[in-house]
């Protein structure tokens, strides 16, 4: 250990017991990395990106070859018709924002089989209580939602009795958000998407996929779904891609989402890059490694913080659908040491103490560490949860897996030195 990290010896033999532990995983990571890596070098050869793709265009940005190449890019490494990537998707929600008001209608009813949707989503979508300016129950667009069984896994049984043609989109989050359920495999997606289309035929089955992108080796188009939707500053963006957002799947679809974006009869036709192409086609490339070394660095944290005896999801052996790590931490004070800790593992503000405070979308306030090259990037170290119980931190991230790796054993030390954690 460079002396500069001051790391209690007991912590790092618990480290060195956590990595053996974490081997067969990595093993299994690795494949789907080198899998996932060779699909996307072939993904870009398909295309034929070129260096004049990686310049930039400004006003209208009518005839960018760039975009529209990186477009192709993105729907081969994703295994779809068409995608739509672009840097002006402002965030995730934003993503599934668009596509969710293109390609639904007033009077259109969805349906989420997956419980409550994640917290930023809710006031796009006009539940109860978050009914914000411009939602869609202000268009008349209608929600229903499926909850899931009581130990977090999808009720097969219950869509089979409740989707029906009267819902134009079923909708599935395929990470778990702010809860401690499961996130799900691109099979468990595969198998809702079948259901859904057996007792609807005309739906549309859409994936909120943030988190979850190259985490498999095939993506929830392969299996069924209709469109999918995630931020660039998280998986897909490998950590170089300084904003954006991807849409990908039926190519009809991706068009609607497109007229949304711009405007009703120039779409994708229009949007200048103003000089990020070469950021978010060499964010693309780095993708598959990177959603990997995030992998790697959260089975190492479920392993380190299990056996300092804290409940921990997924278990370090356990599959993964995304490169979240909760670790439930019991108290408000437990979860600020954590996110202490991983902010001085954070190559960018480092000295910065985290503390809890409101945020946009959220209905709790939220402590969140997260010394970013890119601000609030998901695929850089991170982590963050609402002081609420059980006050568990969501952690997810890490550019490389050392430096993720010590970023959670300087959580824990800081844990160790303000007394709640023991050896």
């Amino acid at each position: 250990m460079v002396p500069y990290f001051r790391i209690d010896e007991r912590l790092l033999a618990l480290s060195d017991q956590a990595e053996r532990q974490a081997q067969g995983a990595f093993g299994q990571i690795e494949d789907i990395q080198r899998y996932n890596q060779q699909k996307m070098l072939a993904a870009f050869n398909r295309a034929g990106v070129s260096e004049r793709h990686l310049g930039g265009s400004t006003g209208y940005g009518y005839g960018d070859p760039g975009r529209d190449v990186l477009d192709q890019v993105y729907a081969y490494a994703l295994g779809a018709e068409d995608a739509l990537v672009r840097w002006n998707f402002v965030s995730g929600t934003h993503t599934l924002a668009v596509a969710l008001f293109g390609l639904l209608r007033p009077g259109d009813t969805m349906l989420c089989i997956t419980g409550t949707p994640y917290d930023t989503i809710q006031g796009v979508i006009g539940l109860p209580g978050r009914e914000e300016p411009g939602c869609m129950k202000e268009y008349g667009i209608a929600y229903e939602q499926l909850d899931l069984l009581p130990d977090g896994s999808p009720d097969y049984a219950g869509m089979e009795g409740r989707i029906s043609p009267r819902y134009k989109m079923v909708y599935i989050q395929r990470s778990r958000g702010y809860s401690l359920r499961p996130s799900f495999s691109v099979e468990e997606i595969g198998r809702m998407a079948e259901i859904a289309k057996k007792k609807a035929p005309g739906c549309m089955v859409m994936v909120d996929n943030c988190y979850g992108e190259f985490v498999e080796k095939i993506e929830p188009v392969a299996l069924g779904a209709d469109i999918i939707a995630g931020s660039l500053i998280k998986n897909p963006g490998g950590g170089v891609a300084p904003t954006g957002g991807y849409i990908a799947g039926r190519r009809d679809l991706v068009e609607l989402c497109a007229y949304r974006l711009t405007t009703p009869g120039t779409g994708r036709e229009i949007g200048c890059t103003l000089g990020h192409n070469r950021e978010l086609f060499l964010g693309a490339f780095h993708a598959p490694h990177v959603a990997g070394e995030a992998l790697k660095t959260a089975v190492f944290a479920s392993a380190l913080f299990s056996s300092l005896g804290f409940p921990v999801t997924p278990t370090p052996l356990e599959p993964r659908a995304d490169i979240i790590q909760v670790v439930e931490l019991g108290s408000p004070q437990a979860l600020a040491a954590f996110c202490r800790g991983v902010q001085k593992g954070a190559p960018v503000d480092s000295f910065v103490t985290p503390e809890p405070s409101p945020m946009p979308g959220y209905d709790s306030q939220v402590i969140m560490a997260a010394g970013a090259f890119t601000l609030g990037s998901s695929i850089e170290l991170s982590a963050d949860g609402p002081l609420r119980p059980p006050y568990a931190a969501w952690m997810q991230g890490g550019l490389n897996y050392h430096s993720g790796q010590l970023g959670m054993l300087l959580a824990a030390q800081e844990m160790l030195d303000a007394g709640l954690a023991s050896l």
